[in-house]
């Protein structure tokens, strides 16, 4: 639920890193709760693009594909260092999300989705980061699953795995899949799994 009375201005930015990735500082006023405007604040927002993520999944099999790679802020934050996750990647510019899916599905897990559908459009961190996740279901085989992939140029290094729904949901439950987007997603398929096997028939 949104209110017309909530808005926001941009004052003015600045660039205040740029390295692989940018942090911009943003100057703002804003509505306030009990009316009025707030005085002009700033906030450090990291800006990376934006991205799409899909849980790769075969109705017939029952079955899910999750990856796994390291990831340097699960480290840092304490976290184990590799993470179960979802096919993902940053949208290109001029690039569609459902056109970064297949091709990420084929570098990072080495398959071809079929269908693909929306569950989400999700901010990943509002509070500190402008990127947001178009967050897809794709069809897939799993029997044609499995082994190890991603770019060298990269430094890739992704492990693709099969697993039964109820083994991937277990994950989540013992907090082995501790990303948003990779919760957020075997969530929604415990949720529509039924439904989504009977229109994939």
């Amino acid at each position: 639920m949104t209110d017309a009375k909530e808005t926001a201005e941009l004052i003015r930015k600045e660039t205040a890193f740029q390295g692989y990735f940018k942090v911009v500082r943003y100057f703002f006023r804003h509505s306030l709760h009990n009316g009025g405007t707030s005085e002009v604040i700033s906030r450090e927002v990291f800006e990376r693009g934006q991205a799409g993520a899909a849980l790769l999944y075969d109705p017939d099999r029952d079955e899910v594909v999750l990856i796994r790679q390291f990831r340097a802020g699960a480290y840092v934050a304490g976290h184990h260092p590799f993470t179960w996750e979802l096919v993902a990647g940053i949208i290109e510019e001029g690039e569609t999300p459902e056109v970064m899916i297949r091709r990420e599905v084929v570098e990072e897990a080495g398959l071809t989705v079929g269908e693909l559908e929306l569950v989400q459009n999700i901010m990943l961190t509002p509070g500190a980061c402008s990127e947001s996740c178009q967050m897809f279901i794709g069809r897939i085989d799993a029997t044609k699953a499995g082994g190890v992939f991603g770019l060298a140029s990269e430094g890739e290094d992704i492990l693709v795995k099969v697993l039964p729904f109820a083994d991937a949901y277990a994950l989540v439950e013992r907090n082995e899949v501790d990303n948003s987007v990779g919760v957020i997603g075997l969530q929604w398929l415990a949720l529509h799994r039924d439904e989504l096997r009977k229109r994939w028939r």
